[in-house]
């Protein structure tokens, strides 16, 4: 009995360290301690680097800035959706640039970071 209570004194010690040394540390605009939000913000920043590569094939073989459908249609795009895990993708195309934006609008309070990818390939939270 004595082995069993210790046991699971020492589960709680190691769940309280984990929460408080690794969750925790989690930056806001990586998730914000939970880490499935971490690996969701991954996906996004993943996505909006894809986007702006098809955005520069496009640029060389169309001479212009497309938006996301006519990304997808064109086939300089494989993938055909418009976001992830409740962020929402958006490009604003100028005459030699471009801006993809990831904003968040999904049931997390406070909720994440957005974040912004152009022509420079570097992705910044949005402020």
């Amino acid at each position: 009995m004595r082995a069993l209570i210790a046991l699971l004194a020492a589960l709680v010690i190691g769940y309280l360290i984990y929460r408080s040394f690794v969750v925790q540390s989690l930056p806001k605009e990586a998730g914000g301690g939970n880490p499935v939000s971490a690996i969701n913000v991954a996906g996004v920043k993943n996505d909006l680097i894809a986007i702006a590569q098809a955005e520069r094939a496009y640029f060389a073989e169309h001479g212009s800035y497309a938006s996301l459908d006519e990304l997808s249609s064109s086939g300089a795009m494989s993938m055909t959706r418009s976001g992830r895990d409740g962020y929402a993708y958006s490009v604003e195309k100028q005459a030699g640039a471009f801006t993809v934006t990831a904003r968040y609008s999904g049931p997390i309070t406070p909720p994440p970071s957005g974040f912004m990818i152009d022509q420079s390939m570097e992705v910044h939270p949005i402020p």
